[in-house]
C-alpha cells in the first residue's frame, strides 16, 4: 500500500512511504517527490478551490494544482473558518458496558481515587521555587526506601505568581491550578511554600477554596520562617512527618468510572489523525462506556473541527460554550498580532500537516464518538462524566497542567514526530503514530499505533490495547516516561495577561 484515501470526497490521498516523481498513485502519476505522510492531488484544483481531507476543508489552493502534484504549504493557504454551527444533531451514545472494569487505586477521604501516591511541594510564586526544589531533592531514593507505598516527593515550581493583576483570567487560572494540585487524588499530602509578599497569597487561596491545614496539608512562607535555609530545614521536617502517613495508603479495587483521562497530542504528523488519535478516541469511548471521563483540551488545536464537536454537544448550551472559547481565542490571537494558523509548528509541517484546519481535524479524533457532556475553563474542576472539553493553549506542558489540575489522574499522549513528555502526579502513556518512530524512540513510546498501517490492525483493536494499558498504568504499572524520571519540570501553569 503506497497511499491512504480517507474519504471518497477528498481531493487528496496520503503517501504511506516516500514516493519518487513518476510513481503511480490511484492511476495518477506523481509530478514530484512526495515525502511519507504528505498529500498527493487526485484531481485538478484552481486558485481559491477548497482542498478536502477527512471529507472536510483543510485549506484553499493558492495556485493551479494538477493531479499528481504535491499538496502542501507551497500551494495551499489557511483561511479563517465560517461555519453555520449545528448543536446536538449527532448523538451516538455509547452503550453502557455489560461488565465493570476495575483498577487498583488509592481511595481518598474526598471520595476520589488516585492512580499514584505522591507528596507534593507546591509553590505559590517563582520566588519560592528554589526552596521547594531543595526540599523535594532531599528525598532521594535512599531516604524513601522505608516508605514503599510513596511514589516520591515532587516540587511543583513555576515562573509566575507575582507581577500580575490580583483578579481576572490570569489570576483566577493560577488559583484554580493551585487548588487542583493541592486537592489532587494522586497526592497523599501537600506542602505549600510561598515567599510572603507575592500577589498569589497563600491565605487568599485557602479562603477562596476552603482549604484547611492538617497533618497532610501544610503551608509556610520564607519571609515568616526567616530565610531560605530555615525554610528548607522546616520543609524537610514537615515532609518527614507526612511520609509516615502517606505510606499507610495502599491500593484497593476501584471501578474504571473513577478514571479521568487527559487526551493529549504533541509533535503531531499526518498519521496522528489516521492511527493514534482515532485509536485513543476508541479507548476514550470504552472508558466512557464504563462511566469514566475523557478530557480533550488545546482549544487552538480544535479550530476548524469545532463544528464537529458542537454537533456532538449534549445540548445547545454546551455547544455554544465551546464556540465562546473559539471566539475568545480568535480575539486573543488577533490582539497579540498572531493568527490561529500560527499552529501547526515547523515540525508538524515536515510531518505532512499543512494548516491548523488539517491538524485540528486529526486532533479532535482523540475525543472518540460519544456526546460532548461538558465544556470547562482552564483548570476548572471537571464535574461531568463522559467526553468533556477543557480550554487551554496548544502548548503541551501548560495544557496538561490544566488537565491534571481539573482532576485527570491519567494522561494519554500521541505523537508522530516524537516527544519526551512526561507528567506528575498523573502518569503519561505515550503512543507513536508510526512504527518508525516507535522503533527509533523505543525508550519513550509505550504503544505503537503504526501497525494500523503496516499490519492491518484495526483502530478498534488498537483502542482496546490502549484502554487495557491504561488500566494497568492506573494500577501502578510504570510508563516509559516515569521510568526515565520525567515530570518534575513539566508543571507549567498557563500565564494569561500582562506581566507587570
Amino acid at each position: 500500500m503506497t497511499f491512504v484515501r480517507l474519504d471518497r470526497t477528498d481531493s487528496v490521498v496520503v503517501a504511506t512511504r516516500p514516493l519518487e516523481a513518476g510513481s503511480v498513485v490511484e492511476g495518477i502519476t506523481t509530478n514530484a517527490r512526495i515525502p511519507s505522510g504528505h498529500k498527493v492531488a487526485t484531481g485538478t484544483l484552481t486558485p481559491g478551490d477548497p482542498v478536502r481531507k477527512y471529507a472536510q476543508i483543510i485549506g484553499y489552493a493558492t495556485q493551479p494544482i494538477h493531479p499528481g502534484d504535491h499538496v502542501h504549504t507551497h500551494n495551499v493557504e489557511f483561511r479563517n473558518t465560517s461555519v453555520d454551527y449545528e448543536f446536538a444533531t449527532d448523538h451516538r451514545p455509547m452503550r453502557p458496558a455489560t461488565s465493570v472494569d476495575t483498577f487498583m487505586g488509592y481511595h481518598r477521604d474526598s471520595g476520589r481515587v488516585g492512580t499514584r501516591n505522591y507528596i507534593a511541594v507546591l509553590t505559590t510564586v517563582n520566588c519560592s521555587a528554589t526552596a521547594a526544589r531543595m526540599i523535594a531533592n532531599h528525598f532521594k531514593p535512599d531516604k524513601l526506601a522505608a516508605y514503599p507505598n510513596v511514589d516520591g516527593v515532587v516540587a511543583f515550581a513555576h515562573g509566575t505568581g507575582c507581577g500580575m493583576a490580583d483578579s481576572g483570567d490570569g489570576f483566577e487560572a493560577l488559583q484554580r491550578v493551585m487548588w487542583g494540585f493541592a486537592k489532587h487524588p494522586n497526592h497523599a499530602a501537600v506542602l505549600m511554600v510561598g515567599l510572603g509578599c507575592e500577589m498569589n497569597q497563600i491565605d487568599w487561596l485557602l479562603d477562596a477554596y476552603g482549604l484547611k491545614q492538617s497533618p497532610t496539608f501544610q503551608t509556610m512562607n520564607i519571609q515568616n520562617v526567616a530565610g531560605l535555609r530555615r525554610t528548607v530545614e522546616m520543609g524537610i521536617n514537615k515532609i518527614n512527618q507526612m511520609l509516615r502517613i502517606a505510606n499507610e495508603a495502599s491500593r484497593s479495587e476501584a471501578p474504571a468510572s473513577e478514571l479521568m483521562l487527559a487526551l493529549q497530542c504533541g509533535g503531531s504528523d499526518a498519521w496522528s489523525g489516521v492511527t493514534a488519535n482515532p485509536a485513543l478516541g476508541h479507548a476514550c469511548d470504552l472508558l466512557v462506556a464504563q462511566g469514566g471521563t475523557g478530557v480533550l483540551a488545546e482549544t487552538p488545536e480544535i479550530y476548524g473541527a469545532e463544528h464537529l464537536l458542537t454537533r456532538r454537544a449534549l445540548d445547545r448550551a454546551t455547544g455554544e460554550k465551546l464556540i465562546g472559547l473559539i471566539d475568545w481565542w480568535q480575539d486573543y490571537t488577533a490582539r497579540n498580532h498572531g493568527s490561529m494558523d500560527n499552529n501547526p509548528s515547523p515540525g508538524n509541517k515536515q510531518g505532512g500537516l499543512t494548516t491548523i484546519l488539517e491538524k485540528s481535524l486529526g486532533a479532535a479524533a482523540k475525543g472518540g464518538t460519544t456526546p460532548l457532556t461538558g465544556v470547562f475553563k482552564y483548570a476548572e474542576p471537571i464535574t461531568a462524566k463522559g467526553f468533556t472539553f477543557m480550554d487551554s493553549p496548544g502548548y503541551d506542558p501548560a495544557s496538561v497542567t490544566g488537565q491534571i489540575a481539573a482532576g485527570c489522574n491519567l494522561v494519554c499522549f500521541t505523537t508522530g514526530r516524537g516527544s519526551a513528555f512526561g507528567s506528575k502526579p498523573a502518569p503519561t502513556l505515550k503512543i507513536a503514530t508510526n512504527s518508525e518512530l516507535a522503533a527509533r524512540m523505543s525508550e519513550d513510546m509505550d504503544v505503537d499505533a503504526g501497525d494500523i498501517l503496516t499490519k492491518g490492525v484495526s483502530v478498534e483493536e488498537k483502542g482496546q490495547e490502549i484502554y487495557r494499558r491504561l488500566l494497568q498504568v492506573a494500577s501502578g504499572a510504570r510508563t516509559k516516561s516515569e521510568a526515565q524520571g520525567l515530570g518534575d519540570y513539566e508543571f507549567v501553569p498557563w500565564q494569561i495577561g500582562a506581566v507587570m
